[in-house]
């Protein structure tokens, strides 16, 4: 299979360098000197004032490179409006002011984006227990009562201002960090989200772009891809692969999962190792990446079609109604060693569904459904699977 140039020593043990001992009176000299501080400000706003700021050319920007997906339902969202109208305490958001008078949102994008849609009309209350009686309603349908006790209510901000870092570098490592802190510590975030903060780059990007392809998401099942998606696409975020960020995991792990024989820490850990690795590919690497993983969809729905991923069941004599993880992984990897001979695979591609499904037949049930995520399972999936490919096009 093709590698980018990068990847050709991506295993190499850099040298390890002796670390400098460091004096008590240098490191009291750095933090006299204001390293590693940042510099805060506390606001509180009413919630009209704060929801028509938001208008504001270039005020906020809710999504940048680090924050998850939306993934709140229209009944979280009510909960949030009811906490207000209760006068119950709502978490602060916390923002990261990138130019004077304009934010990021580091911490808070689901509850500011909830307050934003429904002063806007965009979603009915729904699945309150404390005020049921205004389920259904709109903030315009509010009763008059109820609407002035919630545009009474006040968010509070806390916003890392400019002054905190001194460069750019220096500024994009702060908000990594303090993203990690402020969302680490609970169980709301998919290690995907996580690596989508703290992993940023070229590899990210095109891990992103990838996920967006029209075969790849055909096969997972979620809706086309269109600009401003989430605001057009009707049940796009009920979508659970999507709303985990676990579409652009499973593009990672193609390329992850090529270098098996270096596979550590279990999936999620090396996935991570990867992410770690690739953090200094350059504009070729990612070239060769993205040639390589669209060659490879394309070679393997030309031959499976719309059964691409999806497993074999000898019981049922028929193919799995949906994709499977594992079997993607033992499919893509396998398939990207035959692009030298793609024309061969795609002339014999009845002869290849015959085998995958004798495939299954011969191997122990779960091999290809990933009941084992050891070294030697998931080497034992690809291999199989690249051996019933050159047997079937012998």
């Amino acid at each position: 299979m093709p590698l980018a140039p990068s990847e050709q020593n991506l295993w190499a043990k850099p040298p390890k360098e002796r670390a400098a001992r460091v004096t008590d009176a240098e490191i009291n000299e750095r933090y006299a000197r204001g390293e590693g501080r940042i510099v805060i400000e506390t606001n509180r706003e009413k919630l009209p004032g704060f929801v028509a700021s938001l208008k504001q050319a270039n005020y906020m920007d809710l999504r940048p490179f680090y924050q998850r997906r939306p993934r709140w339902s229209p009944e979280k969202q009510s909960l949030l409006i009811e906490s207000f109208i209760m006068n119950i305490p709502v978490p602060p958001v916390f923002l990261y002011e990138k130019e004077y008078n304009s934010y990021e949102v580091m911490d808070g994008q689901q509850r500011i984006s909830a307050l934003r849609d429904f002063y806007e009309g965009k979603f009915e209350l729904a699945g309150l227990k404390q005020w049921p009686e205004i389920n259904g309603r709109t903030y315009q349908t509010l009763p008059d009562k109820i609407q002035s006790g919630l545009d009474r209510r006040s968010i509070t901000s806390i916003v890392l201002l400019k002054e905190s870092t001194t460069d750019e570098d220096e500024a994009s490592n702060l908000r990594e960090t303090v993203f990690e802190r402020l969302n680490t510590g609970g169980v709301q975030l998919t290690r995907q989200e996580i690596r989508n903060a703290l992993y940023r780059g070229r590899v990210n990007n095109l891990t992103d772009r990838l996920s967006r392809l029209p075969k790849f998401r055909a096969a997972w099942g979620i809706p086309p891809y269109v600009e401003n998606e989430i605001e057009v696409t009707p049940g796009l975020l009920e979508n659970s692969m999507y709303q985990k960020m676990e579409d652009v995991e499973m593009v990672l792990r193609f390329f992850a999962l090529r270098h098996s024989s270096n596979y550590r820490h279990g999936m999620q850990g090396f996935l991570d190792l990867y992410m770690r690795k690739a953090a200094n590919f350059t504009e070729a690497d990612t070239e060769v990446l993205e040639r390589e993983f669209i060659d490879t969809l394309d070679l393997v729905t030309d031959v499976y079609g719309d059964l691409a991923f999806r497993p074999f069941n000898p019981d049922e004599d028929d193919w799995m109604p949906a994709a499977q993880k594992a079997f993607f992984d033992a499919v893509m990897v396998g398939m990207s060693t035959f692009l030298p001979r793609a024309a061969e695979v795609r002339e014999k591609a009845p002869k290849v569904l015959v085998a995958t499904a004798q495939m299954f037949r011969d191997q122990d049930e779960g091999t290809f459904t990933g009941r084992g995520n050891t070294k030697a399972d998931i080497q034992t999936r690809i291999r199989l699977f690249t051996e019933m490919v050159a047997g079937a096009i012998a």
